[in-house]
């Protein structure tokens, strides 16, 4: 009867699992109503130095396995075009994807339509396409998107990052070129709907100031969620600023919205010789979250608790979750984050991990 059991459990469990084109059992993720989510873009570079992480009882665990029992169910991973190596192109996140995958974890991917970091302030156009005219680079933008689509098979797809002033300058400035940003946007946007069902479709704007000017001049293209990044040192220091904000983007476009960057320091503290992006008291929301294992928690419960309460608020991401100090406490090019890092000096998971547990 026990031996019956036993192959009752495993029948049951091969069922419930599904099987890729190499007929490799594969978890499926499961449905969610909440993103708990990280990027840790950084994490397949940081793991070639092999670093030992500890979770909060101290137990040696595995990186992910540590993320995934503590409530994180979507990881976030940007994609650069031709980087200068492997790190963030296209194979090393597509293999890195499907493992997530494997493991039960929805994945939002973040192509930045360039070859290295973009934001307000920078956005490159591949190097590869800088002769490209306008039609050229929207036929690019397809092909990127498509070639996403149909082979990483994300869940969330983010049509560029922190899009305030455009993407693809000059040809997609929003200020110099509106008309054609949003027809880069809009072919991305239709591509992948072409070729996926499911994925849905994130425009993301840093901070809250302007915001509403922003995405009122969005009108014409199809996506699904309003994504905001939200750092106190950049975008303000009012979590009710930020709390209203949110209720009227939601109420005003209609959409999903959700903060697809945030973090938070638990010490003013260094553990290598990288200058640190965070490091000055003034910096801080200091009366409510000061820079310690606790405030860190606090902020991001805050954060979790305001998205919650907003109408069609469905979730967060932590931004720089994996960025310890990986490369020894004397490199001067490792992070500038590991104060704001999931973990703490020593590698073992901080109180605010418990905050992704979805009730």
């Amino acid at each position: 009867m026990k031996r019956y059991f036993i192959l009752c459990l495993i029948i049951l469990f091969l069922i419930s699992c599904s099987k890729n084109d190499d007929n490799d059992v594969v978890i499926e993720p499961v449905e969610i109503s909440f993103i708990s989510g990280v990027d840790i873009s950084r994490f397949p570079e940081i793991a070639e130095y092999d670093p030992t992480f500890f979770d909060a009882a101290g137990e040696t665990d595995d990186f992910i396995n540590i993320l995934k029992n503590n409530g994180v169910n979507t990881i976030r991973l940007r994609l650069w075009v031709n980087p200068d190596n492997e790190h963030s192109g296209f194979e090393e996140v597509k293999t890195f994807a499907q493992s997530l995958k494997e493991q039960g974890f929805k994945i939002w991917i973040c192509p930045h339509f360039s070859d290295t970091w973009a934001d307000p302030g920078h956005q490159k156009i591949p190097t590869a396409w800088e002769n490209d005219n306008f039609e050229q680079l929207k036929e690019r933008v397809v092909n990127h998107t498509e070639k996403i689509i149909t082979e990483i098979e994300p869940d969330f797809i983010q049509i560029g990052n922190e899009i305030n002033n455009g993407f693809l300058f000059p040809l997609g400035n929003l200020h110099t070129n509106p008309s054609q940003f949003i027809d880069l946007l809009k072919s991305s946007a239709e591509t992948v709907r072409a070729n996926s069902e499911r994925c849905k479709i994130i425009l993301h704007y840093a901070g809250i100031d302007y915001a509403e000017d922003f995405f009122s001049q969005l009108n014409t293209v199809d996506y699904d969620i309003i994504g905001l990044s939200f750092y106190p040192i950049w975008h303000g220091k009012s979590l009710s600023a930020l709390k209203q904000k949110l209720n009227t983007l939601s109420t005003s476009f209609n959409k999903e919205v959700l903060i697809a960057e945030t973090a938070y320091p638990f010490t003013l503290g260094w553990n290598d010789w990288t200058n640190n992006i965070v490091g000055l008291q003034e910096q801080l929301i200091l009366s409510d979250f000061p820079a310690t294992p606790e405030g860190q928690s606090a902020f991001i419960s805050n954060i979790k608790s305001i998205v919650s309460e907003t109408e069609q608020g469905i979730g967060f991401c932590y931004w720089g979750a994996e960025l310890i100090a990986w490369k020894g406490t004397t490199s001067a090019s490792a992070s500038p984050w590991e104060n704001q890092a999931l973990f703490d000096f020593n590698n073992k998971a901080l109180p605010v991990l418990r905050e992704f547990k979805v009730e």
